[in-house]
């Protein structure tokens, strides 16, 4: 904004945002550099201040100084799947507490973006930036960065970068089990493995098909981790098979191949859980909607942002971190009365985790 300075214009400077708000120039600096160190009511008034005048701080100028960008950049493969919008809130969150804004930049599943904004983040010299590769892969780092970077998701991320990730087979195992507890003993796995993590999702449930030799565990290497309509088709497939070779439990790589899946049992017929049962791995919220609450982990990404911005903001020395599943057993295994207790009882499985805001996922 420009203010009328006799016949010229002259631009709005933290000079007139401090006079406007009663306080001195360090202190208004201070309220936009380093929040933290100034009392709420104080941060209050010069925000109004700025917000009367329209006052832009010259980050360039800033910078130029020697200063410090109180921003971090978060750099998703994609914004229409429940991992990233949880990654995104979490990592919000926690930048808030930390005193630091958010910038979210999508590279639609494209790694020369990827590596644009990359090169973006550090070129503005950000506090700090947080990298989900599309990949889920990291090479190692040609020269060290000149800003801290955490990568998300990435698994088998060299020991020379910061990383935080969800451990992808726990969540086939942990599913896997809870289908053999529930008296599965034919279990079909759909969903094309066709990347990192869900490749680890079935090498996790093929595990525990090995340590149950009295339950078969049959792999269908097909359908798309987004494709609901895949799910369906499989789902009716498998469920109008004869009796004694259909699967009583169905478990999809993801999510939304799963959601899908109970509509194509359903279709041909069959109850779930009642005559198949059916579990996702993913823990992705957008995939929920369905008639029947989907058995699946609980969604990580949220605790993968969270624990991105907490290493950036530490430097701390671990630079490895893996975020466990949780069980989130609901009525397509267990059934509506089941489920109903289970959430009654504070949402089963994690109901011993208070950290966890489960309500913003159910």
């Amino acid at each position: 904004m420009w203010k009328s300075n006799g016949s010229k214009m002259a631009r709005v400077n933290i000079s007139d945002v401090a006079r406007e708000a009663g306080v001195s120039l360090g202190t208004v600096s201070n309220a936009i550099n380093h929040p933290e160190r100034v009392r709420p009511e104080t941060r209050r008034l010069i925000e109004e201040a700025i917000e009367r005048l329209g006052y832009l701080p010259n980050q360039s100028a800033r910078l130029l100084a020697g200063g410090s960008n109180a921003m971090i950049g978060l750099v998703l493969p994609r914004l229409n799947h429940g991992c990233s919008v949880q990654i995104a809130s979490g990592a919000r969150n926690e930048a808030e507490r930390a005193g630091l804004d958010l910038v979210i930049m999508n590279s639609n599943e494209n790694t020369e973006v990827e590596r644009r904004y990359l090169r973006f983040c550090t070129g503005m010299q950000l506090a700090g930036v947080l990298v989900h590769p599309s990949t889920y892969r990291v090479s190692p780092p040609q020269h060290s960065p000149s800003v801290p970077v955490v990568y998300l998701g990435a698994l088998g991320a060299p020991r020379e970068v910061l990383s935080v990730s969800a451990d992808y087979r726990a969540q086939g195992r942990l599913i896997a089990e809870h289908a053999v507890a529930c008296g599965a003993r034919r279990v079909a796995v759909i969903g094309s493995a066709s990347l990192p993590p869900l490749a680890e999702r079935l090498a996790g449930i093929q595990s525990v098909g090995a340590e149950h030799p009295e339950c078969s565990f049959e792999v269908l290497d097909e359908g798309s981790r987004y494709g609901s309509t895949d799910g369906a088709r499989l789902g009716e497939k498998l469920a109008k098979r004869a009796s004694r070779e259909r699967p009583d439990a169905i478990i999809g790589l993801a999510d939304a191949i799963a959601a899908g899946a109970i509509q194509g049992v359903q279709a041909a017929g069959c109850d779930v859980p009642g005559d198949i049962m059916v579990a996702g791995c993913d823990g992705n919220p957008l995939a929920w909607g369905g008639a029947v609450p989907l058995t699946t982990c609980s969604p990580a990404g949220y605790e993968i942002g969270r624990k991105g911005v907490q290493m950036l903001v530490g430097q701390i020395a671990a630079t490895r971190e893996l975020v466990r599943p949780f069980l989130l057993e609901r009525a397509s295994t267990v059934g509506q009365g089941a489920a109903h207790r289970s959430e009654l009882s504070g949402l089963g499985a994690v109901r011993a985790f208070a950290e966890l805001d489960m309500g913003s996922y159910l």
